[in-house]
């Protein structure tokens, strides 16, 4: 069996890893990124960044790749599907407080795989793809991890682990932690397509929510596509999969969804949970690997993000001789704010999408409708939707 031994392993290669893992490496640190697939996560659900999360993606030279392959979205609306109505939020506004004040639509295969690349050159760095986590313990001075390729068993000895291995998480169920919360009854339908919306909805933003009591849906312009998101409670994946179903999502606001042809297609659940913990020890836990939540709002990926980049800070500190009392306070400070912005507000944002034209639809369209006319409360609320209060929020915790 093989054996390697270096500072920190951390487990997934998705955007969430490859950021802590580059993050050390330019510091560094000795790590190994093991991503358990052929190559770093080609998941295209996640695919907004907002204005912090890319200030912090420029300290690993990394923004201006994302740029190149991306959109900008600087007007995101919240539409109501039968009146038509809707209201907009330019993030121009706050233009002031950052050099990107906008949306980046770009997928996040574009930050996993270009900063994998970058990775396997440095010195003291090294990628394992096929490479899956298939066991973990920890004693008082380091942890040992055992990697499952196709053809052979590899052990990594490491100083300290990151699980950032999704909502599956290997290394949160071997460290035992609880995973608090719940999952939606209904699974949610992605569907992307070239055809160009807006020739026949001109007035279209990047970004579109669109509430319905009975079919919400998500409307997202990425640089290739239009991506289509709706709840699907149907139980059978062939129906969700099927022609049938593609032609009466887009036919629901198009005027032939038949003619409408599809790139990809992905039916998904989607969960509202907390790791209970996001340090055991020397193993830690970032991204969906310590916390899910529904899509809307972009807060998933850029959430775990800010907890690769709040946790990597601490850690290079107490490899360098710190006390790992810094990671206690990783584990409050971002799970606190899990707690208190990203799952409160997405699950606010679900609850106002399902109930279009009901009393809670109508009372928060109000809200929405006060804060376009109020020029403090909305650029309060622009800076907390593109994630600057809640870091602000995380730095206040001690």
């Amino acid at each position: 069996m093989k054996t390697k031994r270096t500072q920190v392993l951390v487990a997934g290669g998705g955007p969430v890893g490859s950021v802590a893992a580059a993050y050390l490496a330019g510091q560094g640190i000795d790590v190994i990124l093991a991503e358990a697939g052929s190559e770093a996560a080609l998941d295209l659900r996640a695919s907004t960044f907002h204005p912090p999360t890319l200030e912090m993606l420029e300290t690993l030279g990394i923004t201006d790749h994302l740029m190149a392959n991306g959109l900008k979205a600087p007007v995101y609306q919240w539409r109501d599907r039968r009146s038509g109505e809707f209201l907009s939020f330019d993030l121009t506004e706050i233009a002031d407080v950052t050099k990107y004040p906008f949306r980046l639509q770009c997928e996040q295969s574009h930050l996993a795989q270009g900063l994998a690349s970058r990775l396997s050159s440095r010195d003291g760095a090294e990628v394992l793809v096929n490479h899956r986590v298939t066991w973990m313990d920890q004693d008082a001075d380091g942890v040992d991890v055992m990697l499952e390729t196709p053809t052979d068993v590899m052990k990594v000895r490491a100083d300290y682990v990151i699980g950032a291995d999704g909502a599956n998480s290997i290394i949160r169920k071997r460290l035992g932690v609880e995973f608090d919360g719940f999952t939606y009854p209904e699974s949610f339908l992605c569907l992307s397509t070239k055809q160009e919306i807006r020739d026949e909805i001109p007035d279209l933003a990047h970004v579109n929510y669109i509430s319905d009591p009975n079919e919400w849906l998500v409307l997202l312009r990425v640089p290739r596509f239009w991506r289509v998101l709706v709840p699907a409670n149907e139980e059978n994946p062939a129906e969700l999969l099927s022609e049938e179903k593609k032609s009466a999502v887009f036919g629901g606001f198009l005027a032939d969804g038949e003619a409408v042809r599809t790139e990809h297609s992905t039916i998904y659940r989607v969960h509202q949970r907390v790791a209970k913990n996001f340090r055991v020890g020397r193993a830690l836990l970032a991204g969906d690997a310590a916390h899910l939540n529904n899509p809307l709002g972009g807060f998933g990926m850029n959430s775990g993000i800010h907890d690769a980049f709040n946790l990597c800070e601490k850690l290079v500190r107490v490899i360098r001789g710190e006390p790992e009392e810094l990671l206690d306070l990783y584990d409050r400070q971002r799970r606190k704010v899990t707690h208190d912005f990203t799952q409160q507000q997405t699950i606010r944002n679900m609850e106002m999408m399902r109930h279009g034209q009901g009393e809670m639809h109508e009372r928060r369209r109000a809200e929405m409708q006060a804060l376009i006319e109020n020029d403090e409360a909305r650029r309060t609320y622009l800076l907390r939707q593109a994630m600057f209060c809640s870091l602000a929020d995380a730095a206040a915790i001690d």
